[in-house]
């Protein structure tokens, strides 16, 4: 209890309801009961956070999307909503209440493709005219970002160029399997296609003078890794820093998981008077620890930030080493990609390993909970 300090990120899937039909995500097949979805009310329980990120789903399916954001702004200064940029109407007047919100809007190529990947005729139409309403308003915190598959690498160097020219936040990831969107098929097949995209788009961002962008090659670097099965660069401590809600009230270290590997829930909010109650009990304990036995290789936003910031020295490293690289004019290696150890354990993310020693501990006896957090 004292080497666990509470949560600085939250993301809350607010409903499963989407009126897109992704190919890489089949949430829209499995929506939620509306009458049954967590209330505004219900997440007061929250403590203080850093940062509160609101997903779906689409969140602008919900009706009362307003009183959702308005209870996170009481929990943290920072909010972000994750949002295919359809409902075009009910996003701007949200950021006309909000002005400090946060927009992100899921854009998975250029016209023709994104609609194509998303289901949906008029998607890219739609969210590029909200980004360019919210630009016109001024409002700060606006962006978007491409989740890569086998079809649409070359459109994200593309849609990196049009962020720059727009002066807008740029989100990559790669698309992976979970429960969260139903699939177990989501795997990059071309994958020196796709890897040679990335690597274009890593020396792209060390060219440019934000030291924020040159992190966000180190971050790409691991995607890169994860598309090659590589063992997870750093350590993932889901369920320390961060957590997930589902619209059912349970909480998750990460959306990730998978039913074929594990998932359990630390537990529900509707069963306890206090978020302390749950972030300490033995159940959150006890995912914790299969946290830090976790063979996947999972390499999201999420779960990468907070790790790359506490043991910053190596990401730092990698990043003072490239960009120097980068201004003599040289191209960045991203063959041999670094693992580094803080101390985590043999089996966390790494998907080999995992085949040699299955992760059995999940169906029965409790994962080794005298497993050290880990730290340097």
């Amino acid at each position: 209890m004292n080497k666990i300090p509470l949560p600085t990120d939250v993301s809350i899937i607010t409903t499963y309801r989407c009126q897109m039909r992704c190919k890489m995500c089949n949430i829209w097949q499995n929506p939620t009961d509306t009458k049954q979805e967590i209330q505004p009310k219900e997440l007061e329980i929250l403590p203080n956070l850093k940062f509160v990120n609101v997903t779906g789903g689409e969140p602008f399916q919900r009706k009362d999307i307003e009183d959702i954001v308005s209870v996170c702004f009481t929990k943290a200064p920072r909010v972000v909503i994750s949002t295919s940029g359809y409902h075009h109407e009910k996003i701007i007047a949200l950021a006309k209440k909000f002005p400090n919100i946060g927009i992100r809007i899921s854009i998975e190529g250029l016209s023709q493709r994104n609609d194509n990947l998303r289901g949906r005729e008029g998607g890219f139409d739609r969210g590029l005219r909200t980004l360019l309403k919210l630009r016109e308003m001024d409002v700060k915190d606006i962006g978007f970002g491409i989740t890569v598959s086998n079809h649409n690498s070359d459109d994200m160097l593309w849609l990196y160029r049009l962020a720059r020219e727009m002066k807008l936040e740029f989100a990559t990831a790669a698309f992976h399997n979970s429960y969260y969107f139903h699939k177990d098929d989501n795997v990059i097949t071309n994958k020196d296609e796709v890897t040679n995209n990335f690597h274009i788009l890593i020396e792209n961002l060390l060219k440019e003078n934000n030291p924020k962008s040159w992190f966000r090659a180190f971050f790409n670097m691991g995607l890169i890794n994860y598309i090659n099965n590589g063992r997870r660069m750093l350590p993932c401590e889901a369920g320390t820093a961060n957590f997930f809600i589902e619209p059912y009230g349970d909480v998750y270290p990460c959306n990730g998981l998978e039913d074929k590997i594990w998932k359990e829930s630390m537990g529900n909010i509707r069963d306890y008077t206090s978020f302390k109650e749950l972030w300490y009990s033995d159940q959150a304990d006890k995912v914790r620890a299969m946290v830090r036995q976790c063979p996947k290789n999972c390499w999201m936003v999420g779960t990468a930030a907070p790790v790359m910031k506490k043991y910053i020295k190596h990401p730092a490293k990698w990043v003072m080493k490239n960009k120097l690289k980068s201004m003599m004019g040289k191209s960045i290696c991203v063959d041999n990609i670094p693992w580094f150890n803080v101390g985590q354990a043999p089996q966390q993310g790494d998907l080999n390993y995992s085949r040699m020693t299955p992760f059995t501990d999940i169906h029965g006896a409790k994962p080794d909970s005298n497993l050290p957090l880990v730290d340097e």
